[in-house]
């Protein structure tokens, strides 16, 4: 969820939103901190603090303080999930529930451009009217919401896309380009053969109609992601070995059987390739368990599959973030 964004179109369209933040979690909860919630006075509301009781109370709160346009300008909510709200989870939640007007206009605009460029990281302190005063910093936050000793609380927005190549417009490539479409990857969709890609794609998508596609994969940067479904078990093959050779992606996936795999590791191994090397390519593509061959299926297994690996590289990797000005706003 882009949060300043939304809050940016809910004042648009309704002169008003509330940002709802999970600030503390103790024990087991729904999500975790840093997940939010923008809702506007209608009840309209994007992003999900878990669902459940503990939402449906968050979203009647939110409401509520819209609705006091001249009283607070936040509320929380502090509770046990068990006893409270009768979920299951059985932690304990603050939820912290801040309320934007008109004059907030200019400054969430502002942070809404930072981080449609990417991350965005802020550092606030409580105001007079309870809300966070933030300012844009280079400061890393090792998460979505962390609380300092000293009180100030750092926070990331957004989120830095993982890039993804994707070679091949067939039947699963079509299906793979729409379930890749809600999610954060970057999507670089290669196909050469004329009318193969369609005249429309999802947003976050690139295509390219043109070129030698092995010369376009030496393009995509370190640790991006690879799938390879073209139309050639030839192109392919080279492909594959191009990517595997370059020992710098965090993920090379080819589409195809057990026997497919076996053929392509016996070519590379008779090349000279390196076992390891070789045995790092995720073929058959996606989610074994899931048998149903049809291209959409197929594709909701290989999200599955690259969503698992990219938690992987981001566990082990420095949160990334983009330098920034240091105007102070509230919002």
């Amino acid at each position: 969820m882009s949060t300043w964004s939304a809050i940016s179109r809910f004042l648009a369209e309704h002169g008003a939103a509330a940002l709802v933040t999970m600030a503390e979690v103790r024990g087991s909860s729904p999500r975790e901190v840093g997940a939010r919630m923008v809702v506007a006075p209608d009840g309209t509301f994007t992003g999900t603090i878990g669902g459940g009781a503990l939402e449906w109370g968050a979203l009647a709160e939110a409401q509520t303080l819209l609705a006091r346009r001249d009283g607070p300008m936040t509320s929380s909510l502090d509770k046990a999930l068990g006893p409270d709200l009768g979920q299951c989870c059985g932690g304990h939640v603050l939820l912290t529930i801040e309320r934007f007007g008109a004059a907030d206009r200019a400054a969430v605009e502002d942070f809404a451009q930072a981080e449609r460029a990417g991350v965005l990281t802020t550092v606030g302190t409580h105001g007079k009217d309870g809300r966070l005063v933030r300012r844009r910093t280079d400061e890393q936050a090792e998460a979505a919401y962390v609380l300092q000793p000293d009180g100030r609380v750092l926070e990331r927005f957004g989120e830095e896309p993982t890039p993804f190549y994707l070679f091949g417009a067939g039947h699963v490539g079509r299906a793979l380009s729409i379930a890749l479409a809600p999610l954060p990857f970057l999507v670089t969709w290669i196909d050469t053969r004329p009318g193969a890609i369609p005249d429309t794609f999802p947003g976050n998508v690139t295509a390219i109609t043109q070129g030698d596609p092995v010369e376009l994969l030496s393009r995509a940067a370190d640790g991006a992601f690879i799938a390879v479904m073209t139309h050639s078990h030839a192109l392919d093959l080279d492909l594959v070995i191009a990517a595997l050779n370059a020992k710098r992606f965090a993920y090379v996936g080819l589409i195809g059987s057990e026997t497919k795999r076996a053929r392509f590791t016996s070519a590379m191994a008779k090349m000279g390739m390196e076992q390891d090397i070789i045995d790092s390519l995720v073929c058959p593509i996606g989610l074994t368990t899931i048998r149903d061959k049809a291209p959409a299926a197929i594709a909701a297994s290989v999200v599955a599959q690259v969503l698992v690996r990219r938690e992987e590289v981001m566990a082990h990797s420095a949160v990334p973030v983009r330098p920034g000005k240091n105007g102070t706003h509230h919002g």
